[in-house]
C-alpha cells in the first residue's frame, strides 16, 4: 500500500508549500477527519437501515403474495366445484331450460298482426 493512501493513518503528513504546518492546521485536519468518520458512520448506518427496511418489507410482501396466490387457488376450486353443481342441476331445473320461441310468445296470425302494428311514414 502506497504512502498516504490510508485516510486513517494520522502518522502520514502531507508536505506544505513553505515551514511546517502549524498546531492549529493540525487540530483543523485532526476535527476535519473526525467529522467526516462521523458522517460515514452515519451514512453506513441509514444504508444499513434501509436495506433491512427493504428486506422486511420483501418478506411481507412474499407472505401477502403467498396467501393472495393461495385464496386464487381455493377460489377456483369452488367455481369448479359450483360449476358442477349447476351443470348437475340444470336438467331437473325447468326455469333455466331454455325455451322454444312458440312457448315465450302466444302464436299471432298474420292478419291480427298487421291489424294492430303500423308503421309510422315519415315526410321528407
Amino acid at each position: 500500500m502506497a504512502q498516504g493512501s490510508d485516510s486513517n493513518d494520522t502518522s502520514y503528513k502531507s508536505p506544505s508549500p513553505g515551514s511546517r504546518p502549524s498546531s492549529s492546521d493540525d487540530a483543523k485536519k485532526v476535527m476535519r477527519r473526525e467529522k467526516n468518520r462521523i458522517a460515514a458512520q452515519k451514512s453506513r448506518m441509514r444504508q444499513t437501515q434501509k436495506a433491512d427496511s427493504l428486506h422486511l418489507e420483501s418478506e411481507n410482501l412474499e407472505k401477502e403474495n403467498a396467501a393472495l396466490r393461495k385464496e386464487v387457488k381455493q377460489l377456483t376450486e369452488e367455481a369448479k366445484y359450483l360449476s358442477s353443481v349447476l351443470s348437475s342441476h340444470e336438467p331437473m331445473c325447468t326455469g333455466l331450460t331454455p325455451q322454444t320461441p312458440d312457448l315465450l310468445y302466444p302464436p299471432h296470425h298474420s292478419s291480427y298482426h298487421h291489424q294492430h302494428i303500423t308503421v309510422p311514414h315519415y315526410q321528407h
